[in-house]
């Protein structure tokens, strides 16, 4: 598990801060009575790291990434976002006021200042740096997620310490379902809406009674995107399953697996597997003649990954993503636009979604809290609840309050050839942006229960 607090950039804190806000009970004991804390400090009891990790003017967030393993490249866009939504923030971006007016400079007049830590893609590293991130740097929010399983552990940590936490990317159903919390917002599409998006235009346009090949990886995030799948595509397609081969995260060798498939007599083959695993996957499938037979779906995609298997072998497939960022080019979505320049002058490339969702992440919290004009953790809790609409770089969302998920659209996208590709980065059409609300199921429907803001 690595931390990374103060390398230069703007908001990062330095090591000597760092130390010094590790200092622990002792030295904040002994500052305490000479400490000017906010005025709303008086109106509340110290919950969580409230008043003590808000009372100085800047503010520190956790940031906890996978940056080795299977997901490492996806936690790399994500810190990007971050990255740039908290230069934005602590400058007073057009971007970010136009997001939210009550975004000013700023969270509350406090410039935000973070550190970044690897969990590695595992639940017990990603608590332990965040919990490291809450004990010793007095965290006010924790943030970042690739794999659904160190969400619904962050999920948990976060309740319990009473700190609110953002995750980033995060597709199982369990996030704001079974395992939902009261200090926890999901910003991303997910296993239901993913579904319910795509399983429409899949039978449009591949037909109905086809048999899937699901290839599942072995954790909250595949099992409920699969039975999502199913549901959806046998409901609505009378689609069944010749098989389900299920593999572990982190697999390099999926022969044993995409063999089963090629006996299965599937039609499509449903590849739920993310990052580096979705990579390997579909790159031996093409070896052993697999795509060749079968139509290949992705629901819940990482659009770049056309760029690291080859856009030939994406051609024709139909995928599910959070944010693709020629979205830009419809006038419909000018903030997209606007991140796209502003990400492309930082870093030189378009956006991932991951980097979206991390920048959206941000932003929406600050209007939270800008909104209950005030870090204390009920009161920002009750902004988020309110469901106000924000502007975002996919339109107008909000969160729902008996959940904590955010309504959005879902994308979906159809892998274009190499040949039609008109720049470098222009691996798919968008098909159809799908209104996130109707895609949604009942608040209650997979066994939410939120819990006490206090």
């Amino acid at each position: 598990m690595g931390f990374e607090i103060g390398r230069t950039g703007i908001g990062r804190i330095s090591r000597r801060e760092a130390l010094m806000l590790g200092a622990g009970a002792a030295g904040s004991a002994l500052l305490a009575p000479y400490m000017m804390l906010p005025a709303q400090a008086a109106d509340h009891p110290a919950l969580g790291t409230y008043p003590e990790g808000s009372s100085g003017d800047s503010v520190f967030v956790g940031i906890a990434v996978p940056r080795t393993g299977t997901y490492a490249a996806q936690g790399e866009d994500e810190i990007k976002g971050y990255e740039l939504a908290i230069e934005h923030l602590n400058n007073g971006s057009e971007l970010m006021s136009k997001i939210s007016s009550n975004i000013k400079k700023g969270v509350l007049g406090k410039q935000v200042k973070y550190g970044i830590a690897d969990n590695e893609a595992k639940p017990n590293t990603a608590v332990q740096a965040q919990s490291r991130f809450i004990s010793e740097n007095k965290a006010v929010m924790i943030t970042g997620s690739v794999s659904s399983a160190v969400a619904v552990a962050i999920n948990k940590l976060a309740q319990k310490e009473k700190v609110i936490y953002l995750p980033c990317i995060s597709g199982s159903n369990d996030t704001t379902g079974k395992d939902c919390t009261r200090y926890s917002f999901r910003e991303c599409f997910y296993a239901q809406t993913a579904a319910q998006a795509i399983a429409p235009i899949l039978v449009k346009n591949i037909g109905k009674g086809k048999k899937i090949a699901f290839l599942t990886p072995d954790y909250t995030y595949g099992h409920t995107v699969r039975q999502s799948m199913e549901e959806a595509l046998g409901k609505q397609g009378e689609w069944t399953v010749a098989t389900n081969q299920i593999s572990p995260l982190g697999t390099t060798d999926f022969s044993t697996y995409l063999l089963n498939v090629a006996n299965s007599g599937a039609d499509v083959i449903v590849n739920i597997n993310f990052g580096r695993d979705a990579v390997l996957s579909i790159k031996q499938a093409k070896q052993f003649g697999i795509l060749d037979k079968m139509t290949l779906v992705m629901p819940y995609n990482t659009p770049f990954i056309a760029e690291q298997v080859d856009p030939d072998t994406m051609a024709g497939v139909y995928a599910g993503t959070d944010y693709w960022w020629t979205l830009a080019n419809d006038e419909k979505y000018p903030l997209a636009k606007m991140f796209n320049d502003a990400f492309s002058a930082k870093y030189g490339s378009n956006p991932e979604w991951g980097a979206n969702a991390a920048y959206m992440q941000i932003a929406m919290w600050a209007d939270a809290v800008e909104r209950a004009g005030s870090f204390y953790p009920p009161d920002v809790i009750a902004a988020y609840e309110k469901g106000v609409e924000i502007q975002s770089t996919v339109g107008p969302v909000k969160f729902r309050p008996e959940d904590h998920q955010l309504i959005r659209p879902v994308i979906i996208v159809k892998g274009k050839k190499a040949a039609d590709m008109k720049g470098k980065d222009d691996f798919y059409d968008i098909v159809e942006v799908v209104d996130g609300g109707p895609l949604m199921q009942a608040p209650d429907a997979f066994g939410c229960k939120l819990g006490d803001a206090a």
